[in-house]
């Protein structure tokens, strides 16, 4: 059973606001709720591969942080670092605590990135992919379909855990 009491169904926001916030609120949505799914599993769930691919939701949080960091510092910024590895799998020394900390750091990483962007055209410094460097609209877009991808996997990881649904 889960340490904290699940959180309620949340719905996705409500705003009429520029395209840019429009866009990173619903992706600050989505990277939420996969905290929350992750929030309150006690150990070894949280690590326990719940499908044959061996995805758990410590995996997810690794790899949800490395693709933050990937797309927009790496890849929009043109950081002068090798991209982070988004296929490494969870070491016994992996927490969740520490895992969410580094998500909830990588997001920030990422917002002050989205945010400095003046322009959502504009390409960025490389791509991750064979194509040429796409612009901050796509980068969000390709983030929040991510996010809400793997926040899918979450949901049913957390419900063959404990029960818990919902958003």
């Amino acid at each position: 059973m889960t340490t904290t009491a699940p959180r309620p169904d949340l719905r996705p926001p409500s705003l009429n606001a520029d395209e840019k916030t429009t866009l990173l609120t619903f992706l600050d949505y989505l990277r939420e709720s996969v905290l929350a799914k992750a929030s309150g599993v006690p150990e070894p769930a949280v690590r326990t591969a719940g499908v044959p691919s061996g995805t758990s939701l410590l995996q997810l949080l690794k790899h949800l942080t490395a693709v933050e960091l990937n797309w927009f510092v790496w890849a929009y910024t043109g950081a002068d670092r090798d991209p982070w590895e988004d296929e490494s799998t969870v070491s016994a020394d992996d927490t969740a605590s520490d895992l969410a900390d580094a998500y909830q750091e990588a997001i920030v990483q990422a917002n002050e990135v989205v945010l400095a962007c003046t322009d959502l055209d504009r390409p960025g410094a490389r791509s991750l992919r064979e194509t040429p460097p796409p612009s901050m609209r796509w980068v969000l877009v390709h983030m929040i379909e991510e996010t809400a991808r793997h926040a899918g996997h979450a949901d049913i990881l957390r419900e063959q855990i404990d029960g818990s649904i919902g958003r």
